[in-house]
């Protein structure tokens, strides 16, 4: 038998941030795949980060994770979303080479202290009569013993790939399904269910008409995905863009039934916000075409992503509804497009630890727990290997992130609070506190965080701490240069005459006076690098909208601290609704605040859940002192 600390199951975006921050915490670990060089695979579009996405992306980095560095490492066109919009809302998103990336999180994992990569079908997991996970057994039979195990399937349990009418198990093209994992699941009562995703037609760039599309160009310079890169050294390249059209929707609409979403042959939901292409000439029927992003995937290869057409619709009419499109009428496709439809887990069942409720020692991460998108996964993986690695060492796995303090946080509330009924996505309008919670000062809100831990490379810790002193030292002087507002209005500043003194920090973030008014007034404003002008410009913009949120954050906090004592029987209070019952026995929350935001608490239960709470903290303080 082999033995180590801590297994991960799948070498996806999941299984890749897992492994890695396991081993940075010190703890031996095993990331256990099928093949070692599909690791780090982009099995759908080349491309990381995106609205919202790029604020989980930035959180990951801050805690030292892979994506952001493999990112900049393959980027070949580099944009920030929104620009024109608040920081808040902007979102970094990197266009990469598949091979490139690919290299890049290998080259990571494969260098990484305390981890090892073994080739193997993990067919089993074996479990202690105590409900604690001890290891897994491969499909030749082999154990290896672990202290703790994540597992991040990706779309692999149980799954099938539909192409028209054909359907072919499969994990994804040329990789097998994960048949043993998901009957062992079943057997220790996870509920499963269906979902599916879908991927488009590759094309042939050679045969596409460029000149009749609209070229989209990348930012320049680009800005890095990670805090640690100082510049991009990839060839950038543009993407285009060109879209369908009555034809094509014709096309689409006369083959429905032939579709696999359409025909009944797929049982499981898609992603409402990532629809394949059927899906929007039916829903958005009043449309007459619909955008598609012609993104290169990679820069030695003419492989083409169109972002925008999947489908599962068979090969033949793929190539004729592909060939309808203008700048694609002579177009060769390289590979169909197809649909996926997999197991997934009700995170549910699942501690904001990631760690299931059932079994000790037992975490998921990534599309199991009913996610899409490479960022989503990434973010999981990166919590579950961390309090993975801790309870290993013999300590409490604890570290979590929680909805004041990132994105990372968000999404893992709303999986283990509320029900999936579609693959779930991240977006900022998720985030209650996204004026706090920016692109641009995850590190400023997470590192620290993740230093305390240990799961921070002294590397990036000395990067950090400089920044953080450099950004000190910045908002110091900009707060310390004022000027009167009679001052002000002589240099045509136009400002309330209330004698009150305005500093270029303050100014600085004011939408009609700006950066380069303040430039202007005090000219030594320039000597501050342009990385820390822009933070400081940004906290600035939000500092009293920041102000308000505050006292909203401090009573989301209040009730994250009242916590259910362990084992809470739910349905032994009086004055719950069967509905309320039902719903805090399935989830189990652990605080009042996640209670509260349960679908169905409604705000006369939860005030119902706070006495009980107080009662019983009333019980233990009254037992304290009588001992």
């Amino acid at each position: 038998m082999i033995e180590t600390k801590v297994i991960v199951i799948g070498g996806g975006h999941a299984g890749a941030e897992a492994a890695a921050a396991s081993a940075r915490l010190g703890v031996p670990t095993v990331l256990i795949t099928q093949k070692k060089e599909t690791i780090g695979e982009m099995s759908c579009n080349p491309a990381i980060g995106g609205l919202g996405k790029g604020h989980l992306v930035r959180e990951i980095d801050a805690l030292d994770g892979l994506m952001a560095k493999a990112a900049d490492a393959s980027g070949i066109q580099f944009r920030v979303l929104n620009r024109s919009k608040g920081p808040a809302v902007r979102g970094p998103r990197v266009q990469a080479d598949r091979a490139l990336y690919r290299e890049a999180v290998q080259q990571a994992l494969f260098q990484q202290d305390n981890l090892s990569i073994m080739e193997a079908t993990v067919e089993d997991v074996v479990c202690e009569r105590t409900g604690a996970v001890t290891g897994v057994v491969l499909s030749s039979g082999e154990k290896v013993a672990c202290s703790a195990l994540v597992l991040t399937t990706g779309t692999f349990l149980r799954g099938v790939i539909h192409l028209g009418e054909s359907k072919t198990p499969a994990g994804r093209i040329g990789d097998a399904p994960s048949i043993g994992l998901a009957l062992t699941l079943e057997k220790f009562g996870f509920a499963l269910s269906r979902l599916k995703t879908g991927t488009p037609p590759r094309l042939d760039g050679k045969t596409i008409a460029w000149g009749s599309l609209l070229e989209q160009k990348g930012d320049c310079p680009p800005e890095p995905m990670s805090y640690l890169t100082d510049e991009i050294q990839n060839e950038q390249r543009s993407c285009f863009i060109t879209n369908t059209n009555e034809s094509t929707h014709a096309i689409i609409t006369k083959n429905l039934n032939k579709s696999p979403i359409y025909s009944g042959q797929i049982e499981g939901v898609g992603p409402r916000y990532c629809p394949s292409i059927e899906d929007k000439v039916v829903r958005f029927a009043d449309k007459t075409e619909h955008q598609i992003f012609l993104e290169p995937e990679g820069l030695n290869t003419d492989t083409v992503y169109p972002n925008g057409i999947s489908t599962s619709l068979p090969a033949d009419i793929q190539e004729h509804l592909v060939r309808s499109i203008s700048g694609l009428e002579n177009v060769k496709i390289i590979r169909p497009g197809y649909a996926i439809e997999y197991d997934h887990v009700d995170a549910r069942e699942l501690k904001h630890t990631l760690e299931t409720k059932k079994m000790a020692g037992f975490f998921m991460a990534g599309q199991i727990t009913g996610t899409t998108g490479y960022e989503e996964a990434a973010g999981q993986g990166l919590i579950a290997g961390i309090n993975a690695g801790l309870m290993a060492l013999g300590k409490e796995p604890n570290f979590i992130i929680d909805r004041a303090e990132g994105y990372l946080g968000v999404m893992i509330d709303d999986l283990v609070t509320k029900e999936i009924k579609e693959p779930y996505r991240m977006f900022t309008s998720r985030a209650e506190y996204r004026l706090q919670l920016r692109a641009d000062n995850a590190d400023i809100r997470l590192t620290e965080k993740g230093v305390r831990i240990g799961c921070v490379s002294e590397h990036r810790k000395g990067r950090f701490e400089k920044k953080r002193s450099n950004i000190e030292k910045a908002e110091e002087t900009l707060k310390m240069l004022k000027l009167s507002p009679s001052a002000l209005s002589k240099l045509g500043v136009a400002v309330n005459q209330d004698g009150i003194k305005r500093s270029a920090h303050e100014l600085l973030g004011h939408r009609d006076i700006g950066k380069e008014r303040v430039l202007e007034i005090w000219p030594e404003v320039g000597q501050i690098p342009q990385q820390y002008l822009e933070l400081c410009r940004n906290n600035s913009m939000y500092e009293s909208y920041v102000r308000r949120q505050e006292a909203d954050i401090e009573a989301y906090r209040k009730d994250e601290n009242l916590v259910f004592p362990k084992g809470m029987d739910f349905g032994s209070l009086g004055g719950l609704s069967n509905e309320a019952r039902q719903a805090l026995e399935t989830v189990k929350p652990r605080t009042l605040g996640q209670a509260a935001r349960i679908p169905g608490i409604t705000p006369a239960a939860a005030i119902i859940l706070l006495r009980h709470v107080r009662a019983q903290g009333r019980r233990r303080k009254h037992l304290q002192e009588a001992s």
